[in-house]
């Protein structure tokens, strides 16, 4: 037998996020290492590869392929089938193929690596100080990226032609820019550019130096990043925040707050390992760390909060201004307050002229906009508040093939879904649908994920809630495609989400607690405990029907929530000590309101009944940010860790349906501010109050039916107290828990949720 009978060709299709990653040069390395001859190139599909070479080599080499792939590949499937030799020569890195119908996963933008960093900072090397250095394994990826495969015509590099350097990189296969899309340098690349409020240019000799300067004098500067617009000022100053606040039209909602390294950051805040793991990680979102108070970062940046939103520099421009100023950074998206964020320059002028002191801009296009991402680490776990930039677009592993659906998502927090194959692909957040801008920028946003993963829809999915945005937008699109339209129930949705989130099906004991989900019984619910799958759910228990006096009158001012509540429960004998700052005329009102209910719906919400004790207590009895009033009361709670007291309540029902009664606790809340009881108490027996409602509930459905497994979702659970209480109750009582971990608690997670109920309907 001769040498040439012990050689063998593999044909190698790998999929997943294999494209923009350094994929083609770590195959080019690896076939090179085996001795093995052939070529790699990119389809719209997946990276196809074809080598020959010994049995045993071709074996290492697809083993290595799928588990030494780089960092930021993420390997979904290599399948191999083996043929006769072609006689290849060598091994070559062929050009990208398009092939129509096909799709590829796109890798989501990612924070500048350390070599890259090392780059920026030598003074010998020619990126010295550049700030749009990247390579294979950082830098812009999804908001760049036009069309499918990943090449630079595909990108809005497309306008930037490489100078002789930078091609010689780009065309080395062991190079770590080989391919890099983005590639570039001062000679050839993208520029800045610092203009004042008005685009007047300003003259400097170093843009980011006088940027710096700036920020040091108290001005706001907005600064294009990598999905658009952030607005910036010092961090520490008082009135260079307020005067954000003011101009931004955001009296309260927290701002994020941009820190050198790590070392900074523990001035600042505590840090544990798992949050160091996650601030320091290729996706490098705002992280919830807890505040430290001896911290110089002001009260201004998170009024009346504990935990402050932190992250580190995720570009090398970011880098290079956070050490030029060396001060903390507020870096707050690049907005009037509900408004998509700003990503092209003439649109930022525009829409942010009345913010912005002066605008550090420049002249790379981005193609999608998306906002950064929001996390926290709950009980070592990692908790995703907003989806984007980091995480979007890379999709959801379902444990079916689904048809291909477009779920519409909720009203706020909106996020859409698209189902293609065993991938949901939730996309970034879109915003709080409640302007053309926010319709226009989900219509963009939409239009490209169907192009870039080749979708059309065949069945269309939308919340009950006949008066949403998103649902509207269904039912028309629905009207004019001729596609299934599915109407699915808010909470339901939230908990199929949770499901898909762990790529389970259920049956499950759903614990659904939020502020507004429109209910089967035309009724606003909002603390569901249901069993539910995706195909079906039925409804175990919930709060008493309370009313809300002005419907969302009351949602924005507490203190209404909390007198319709205790006038409903217990009459104008039990009003609490908040009347007296309350108008004679409105309490009045209130009570006819509630007698007769004119312009008050009931519900069944525990955000309305956090918003309610939060207002009993004197902690927020108005808002100006969603859920203010829920955040600020848990905030307390962290005051009073020793506490581990509870209120009573009380379980009705005819056995269909069970309705947990809360009048007791609410006397109980009254009675202990009657009493003089610290207020942090009080916040931290209401929250053991709440997991202890949830932990009976799901006794009471565990010994009737046999369930022993809990999904957890609904913005109520975007709270860490309350998850973290929830989630050690349960299990101490046996049952194994779900929660989020892909997507939101919050209706940003809804989509997902929508999308697997009516891809089973």
């Amino acid at each position: 037998m001769s040498h040439e009978d012990d050689i063998r060709l593999a044909r190698i299709s790998a999929r997943g996020v294999v494209q923009g990653v350094g994929f083609r040069p770590f195959v080019y390395s690896l076939a090179k290492k085996h001795g093995l001859r052939g070529w790699v190139c990119n389809t719209s599909e997946d990276v196809r590869i074809e080598v020959e070479g010994k049995q045993q080599d071709l074996d290492l080499f697809i083993y290595e392929l799928e588990h030494d792939a780089p960092p930021l590949a993420r390997i979904e499937s290599v399948s191999a089938q083996f043929d006769a030799p072609a006689g290849y020569s060598g091994f070559e890195i062929r050009h990208s193929q398009s092939q129509p119908g096909k799709y590829q996963l796109v890798s989501p933008d990612i924070a500048t690596c350390r070599l890259c960093l090392d780059d920026i900072f030598n003074r010998g090397n020619r990126r010295y100080r550049y700030p749009f250095t990247n390579c294979t394994n950082c830098g812009p990826r999804f908001t760049i990226i036009k069309d499918i495969p990943y090449d630079r015509p595909l990108t809005t590099m497309s306008e930037f032609k490489m100078c002789a350097d930078c091609r010689r990189e780009y065309e080395d296969p062991l190079d770590r820019r080989f391919h890099a899309q983005p590639n570039a340098c001062p000679l050839c690349g993208p520029r800045l550019e610092l203009t004042d409020s008005r685009g007047v240019t300003i003259g400097c000799d170093d843009i980011i130096r006088q940027a710096a300067s700036f920020l040091r004098d108290g001005k706001v500067v907005a600064i294009k990043g990598l999905g658009g617009f952030l607005l910036a000022c010092d961090a520490r100053n008082s009135e260079a925040v307020t005067t954000l606040r003011r101009r931004k039209h955001r009296p309260s909602k927290p701002f994020a707050v941009m820190l050198q390294d790590v070392d900074e950051v523990r001035k600042h805040c505590t840090v544990s390992r798992a949050e160091e793991e996650l601030l320091t990680s290729p996706q490098a979102p705002i992280v919830l760390l807890r505040w430290r108070p001896d911290s110089s970062i002001c009260q201004e940046c998170a009024p009346a909060l504990k935990h402050l939103g932190v992250m580190l520099p995720y570009t090398p421009l970011h880098h290079l201004l956070v050490r030029e100023a060396g001060m903390p950074l507020v870096m707050t998206s690049g907005n009037i307050s509900e408004e998509p964020i700003a990503g092209q320059n003439s649109e930022a002028l525009r829409r942010l002229g009345g913010i912005a002191d002066y605008f550090l801009m420049h002249n790379r296009e981005i193609y999608s906009t998306y906002d950064d991402s929001v996390t926290a680490v709950i009980d070592d776990g990692l908790s995703i508040i907003r989806r984007a930039r980091g995480y979007a677009p890379y999709p959801i592993h379902l444990n079916f093939q689904a048809t291909p659906v477009l779920a519409c998502g909720a009203e706020e927090k909106n996020t859409f879904c698209l189902t293609h194959d065993n991938h949901a692909f939730v996309s970034q957040h879109i915003g709080d649908m409640e302007n053309l801008d926010t319709l226009q920028h989900y219509e963009r946003t939409l239009e490209l994920y169907e192009r870039l993963f080749r979708i059309r829809p065949e069945i269309i999915a939308y919340d009950m809630h006949p008066d949403y945005l998103p649902t509207k937008f269904a039912l028309e699109l629905a009207g004019k495609e001729g596609w299934k339209a599915v109407a699915v129930q808010h909470h339901h949705a939230h908990i199929a989400s949770c499901l898909a989130d762990n790529e389970e099906e259920g049956p499950v004991i759903g614990v659904s607690f939020d502020g507004t989900g429109y209910g089967t019984d035309g009724h606003i619910w909002g603390s569901e405990v249901i069993v539910a799958d995706f195909k079906s759910f039925r409804r175990i228990a919930h709060l008493e029907y309370l009313p809300l006096p002005g419907g969302s009158l009351a949602i924005k001012k507490p203190y209404r929530t909390a007198l319709g509540y205790v006038m409903a429960l217990s009459g104008q004998s039990g009003l609490p000590p908040l009347v007296n700052f309350i108008d004679n005329m409105e309490i009045e009102l209130i009570r006819k309101q509630v007698e007769a209910g004119i312009n008050t719906p009931l519900t069944s919400s525990m955000g309305r009944l956090f918003d309610a004790v939060s207002a009993l207590c004197g902690i927020c009895t108005e808002i100006n940010y969603e859920a203010q009033a829920a955040v600020e009361l848990e905030a307390r709670a962290y005051e009073a860790p020793a506490e581990k007291g509870a209120y009573p309540f009380v379980v009705e029902g005819d056995g269909d349906c069970q309705r947990i009664k809360v009048g007791k606790l609410i006397a109980g809340v009254i009675s202990d501010l009657e009493a003089g009881c610290a207020v942090p108490v009080i916040a931290m027996k209401f929250h053991n109050t709440v997991a202890a409602m949830a932990g009976d509930a799901c006794l009471r459905v565990q010994a009737d039916m046999g369930i022993g497994t809990v999904a957890l979702s609904g913005g109520c659970f975007q709270n860490r107290l309350l998850l973290s209480k929830t989630v050690r109750l349960l299990r101490s009582s046996g049952f194994r828990v779900l929660t989020h971990r892909q997507v939101p608690a919050n209706d940003g997670g809804i989509s997902l949720g929508q999308a697997v109920i009516a891809a089973r309907a």
